[in-house]
């Protein structure tokens, strides 16, 4: 047997290997949508019977502590603190902190809203970098906004320090470049009313290119005329409304997005705050608070809720999303390393036995898995040691599928929210489910492999997100 022989042997072995990868990541994916489905409108239902009104007006109420990390953000700032200060909520304070901006963010936030330096004394529950200042406002109607300013030590060092600051035992995590719908705070806080046991909440995080934003709210919702966002709006649909939704119905919801979320303060602090050693932050405090619930064998839920919305703005070019996507990647390899020894490990419940495993395999080696995939393919074509004729069915058969969760999340998101009136909209999104597996999916692929490439050569670096602002109808005024 030839050297020839046993390579043709080998890639016809990892074709094989591909052939049974793809149907159990598929199999996963429809019990996933499955359970996102029953749980969507489970929640659906139960909104419709809940009055909201009464989380605001109730004495009972718990106050939280909104934590907004800032770094160069002067583009959105300003209409990101209008909308926090808008919220519909009992008592609520907002901390925005700016972590070493270099441009004018702080200047900004300073002459907008009228602010001093405080003689508050900042204690540090959690070690953070150096807090060159503390700011509050002069005017009444901005007496529950705080500004610290502090030298740059990364989002994660930035969530810490507000951690810090912040007076209420609930502490809500978002984006500075971010906008909460109005009732998004009552709906997030939801669960821990309901269940004492509940120690972290994250809610669903959308698209806010192409909308039109009026001071710190989005008056009309919107798809971007760029291509690159309205893919991303059914990535999303995909990540929260059919990945999230799964997961958490199993206790085993691995991330709460940086963009939205809320906690215990004490379960933060009792974890020791968020990692400013990794990139991937959000997700690495969530599996902390899993492992540490479970060692102390404390009851706890980590919980999604599909309703409350947050606004983001998403990267409209290639080079700031593959920037973005790359970090993410490598912040699911770290979390997986530091967290190595609960993959597989039924101590861990679902989330060793279910979650991390599947995370690691699918997640996080399935870009290297697809791509030897593809080149095992061409080889083999190229040698013509398959059928073109099954190749094709193959290649058919996972577009198929692709299309098939892409317009899943699409239509799951219509039947339960609607958050797109326009027929055109739906119309438009359907037809992105489609074309993102030719040449989008792709890309994402190889963003992801280099992430991972980067992270096995130790790279730490965020990252540079170019910000535009939210866009804005013309003649609005402040």
């Amino acid at each position: 047997m030839t050297i020839m022989d046993l390579f043709e042997i080998g890639l016809h072995a990892y074709v094989a290997f591909s052939i049974l990868y793809f149907v159990g990541v598929n199999m996963t994916y429809v019990v996933l949508l499955y359970r996102s489905f029953g749980e969507v409108l489970h929640a659906v239902r139960q909104a419709r019977f809940t009055d909201f009104r009464i989380i605001v007006q109730s004495e009972i109420t718990p106050p939280v502590s909104i934590l907004a990390p800032a770094y160069n953000e002067k583009a959105g700032i300003v209409e990101s603190v209008r909308s926090l200060l808008k919220l519909s909520y009992g008592e609520y304070e907002v901390v925005v902190v700016n972590d070493g901006s270099k441009d004018e963010t702080l200047d900004t936030l300073i002459g907008h809203f009228d602010l001093v330096r405080s003689r508050r004394a900042y204690q540090a529950s959690i070690p953070t970098r150096p807090v060159r200042g503390i700011y509050r406002s002069k005017n009444a109607a901005y007496r529950n906004l705080t500004v610290v300013d502090k030298e740059n030590g990364g989002k994660a060092d930035a969530l810490n320090a507000g951690i810090n600051v912040a007076r209420y035992e609930y502490v809500c995590c978002v984006d500075a470049d971010s906008i909460l719908e109005d009732d998004a705070l009552q709906k997030v806080m939801k669960p821990f009313l309901d269940d004492p046991t509940v120690v972290a909440s994250g809610g669903i995080v959308r698209i806010a290119n192409g909308c039109e934003v009026v001071n710190g709210r989005v008056v009309r919702v919107g798809l971007s005329s760029h291509l690159l966002p309205l893919f991303q709006v059914v990535e999303y649909f995909r990540a929260f409304l059919s990945g999230r939704m799964g997961w958490q119905s199993l206790n085993a919801l691995l991330i709460i997005s940086g963009a939205f979320g809320m906690f215990r303060r004490q379960a933060v602090i009792e974890v020791g705050g968020y990692d400013s050693g990794t990139v991937g932050e959000d997700m690495e405090l969530v599996v902390r608070m899993h492992r540490h619930f479970r060692d102390a064998r404390k009851p706890y839920q980590i919980t999604f809720v599909p309703d409350p919305v947050c606004w983001t703005e998403a990267p409209e070019s290639l080079r700031v999303l593959g920037s973005q996507r790359d970090r993410w990647h490598r912040g699911l390899a770290d979390t997986l390393w530091i967290h190595r020894d609960m993959v597989f490990n039924e101590r861990y419940g679902v989330v060793g036995t279910v979650a991390l495993p599947y995370f690691l395999i699918v997640e996080l080696f399935g870009p290297v898995i697809e791509a030897l995939g593809y080149v095992s393919l061409l080889v083999l074509l190229a040698l013509d040691r398959v059928d073109p004729v099954m190749t094709g069915l193959f290649v058919i058969a996972a577009i198929v599928y692709g299309v098939m969760f892409s317009v899943g999340a699409v239509l799951l998101e219509e039947i339960s929210f609607r958050r797109y009136p326009n027929p055109k909209h739906l119309a438009v999104l359907l037809v992105m489910g489609v074309l993102e597996n030719f040449g989008y999916r792709q890309i994402t692929v190889f963003w992801r492999l280099r992430g991972f490439w980067k992270y096995v050569r130790g790279e730490k670096a965020w990252g540079k997100m170019e910000r535009a602002g939210f866009r804005q109808p013309r003649g609005a005024t402040e």
